[in-house]
């Protein structure tokens, strides 16, 4: 491609009034925390990337403020946050920009607030909408408080709102899920997330289930909890364009959709990570780099004041690497691979790079492959993770 890919930045806020014990995401229990200081090593690490010569002159094409429980932060971090990334990088006129917010911490002047400083989408995190799987998630709201959450957004201004559930819980039946997702659907939002637990590794959750183990659905279960969702969601009007994701029509968190188109992005925050494109001479990806940051707070507030970057680690990935993982996000797409711009991207075309690996795929009708896509069948996508790992 003649141009880089669109950027994106993604701001993370870490602070919980309590960490749930299935979370494997950097967030840590404060009971009051810094925010001015964050705010400056923020603001301070968006200028260093933002003169970056990978990132310079770049504006943003998606925000992402995600957490932790960004809806903790208080409105003036919000709009610092995005008053900086208008100045230092340039902001598109028709940028998504998305905020993440949990129904325990909701506060309708907040969210007045949050709206007013540029927020024009939010992600509420209710989870279930069942009281008794809302106390073994550890979740510090009720399901009421969930509703009202939902409607208070609303009230606030915003009509681009995702409400995320999980599924799979223990003991959990195919009947007992399906109230909290039809009860979803029924306040109408814009896009809903559903995902299966899954048991992370270093949670409180792993260290518990490895002692005394819970009943988790069986796998034919959890399939069946999987496509009665995708079904359930089509018939309500919502397009499934990624594996756990659904959304009314145009109503795509482009944010998302540009991890999995694999677009570069600036990470700001504690725990946050960020990665580019390497062009060579021809200008196709010639690799990647990518970096996450310190994940405490306060050692991250420390460095970031100080260097004006705060990483922990770095890698380069050399180009059959960035391709291979280019492919495995794309693959979660309902739309697949478009095999023209990954030999643009890449100087290959992806059939052309994985077929050894996609063939016994194919074979079995997992993989639905034609001139213009690589994608997964509807038989495939129980094998998703499975069929997308073979080529890493």
């Amino acid at each position: 491609m003649s141009s880089p890919s669109p950027l994106q930045l993604y701001v993370h806020i870490p602070f919980c009034v309590h960490k749930c014990h299935y979370c494997d995401f950097n967030s840590h229990e404060r009971s009051q925390p810094a925010w001015d200081d964050y705010q400056h090593a923020l603001i301070n690490e968006l200028k260093h990337w933002a003169d970056s010569p990978m990132f310079s002159g770049r504006k943003l094409s998606t925000i992402f403020i995600g957490g932790g429980t960004p809806s903790l932060a208080p409105p003036k971090l919000i709009k610092a946050i995005l008053d900086a990334a208008s100045t230092y990088c340039g902001i598109e006129n028709d940028a998504e920009i998305s905020m993440e917010a949990n129904p325990g911490t909701v506060d309708a002047d907040h969210f007045k607030a949050y709206r007013q400083a540029g927020v024009n989408r939010l992600s509420i995190g209710i989870q279930s909408l069942d009281a008794t799987e809302l106390r073994w998630l550890e979740r510090i709201h009720s399901s009421e408080e969930a509703v009202q959450a939902y409607r208070i957004a609303r009230q606030a201004g915003f009509d681009n709102i995702n409400l995320d559930l999980m599924y799979g819980l223990p003991g959990q039946s195919l009947n007992a899920w399906l109230p909290s997702l039809q009860k979803a659907i029924a306040l109408k939002p814009e896009h809903l997330s559903c995902y299966q637990l899954t048991v992370e590794p270093h949670t409180k959750l792993a260290a518990t289930h490895a002692l005394n183990p819970y009943a988790l659905p069986n796998d034919d279960d959890a399939l069946a909890m999987f496509f009665e969702t995708r079904k359930q969601l089509s018939e309500a009007g919502f397009n499934a364009y990624e594996i756990s994701n659904f959304s009314q029509t145009g109503r795509q968190c482009q944010h998302n959709d540009g991890y999995w188109l694999y677009h570069d992005y600036i990470g700001i925050g504690a725990g946050a990570a960020g990665k580019w494109d390497i062009k060579n001479e021809e200008n196709t990806a010639f690799g990647v780099i990518r970096y996450s940051n310190i994940r405490t707070p306060e050692h991250y507030i420390k460095t970031a004041l100080q260097d004006g970057k705060a990483i922990n680690s770095s890698e380069t990935l050399e180009p059959k690497q960035a391709a291979a993982e280019a492919f495995w996000l794309g693959l979660r797409r309902s739309n697949g691979i478009n095999r023209s711009a990954f030999k643009h991207r890449f100087g290959i075309d992806a059939w052309q790079a994985f077929s050894a690996e996609l063939k016994p795929w194919k074979h079995d009708g997992q993989l639905i492959i034609d001139p213009h896509s690589i994608r997964l069948s509807h038989k495939g996508l129980a094998m998703a993770d499975a069929i997308a790992a073979s080529v890493l």
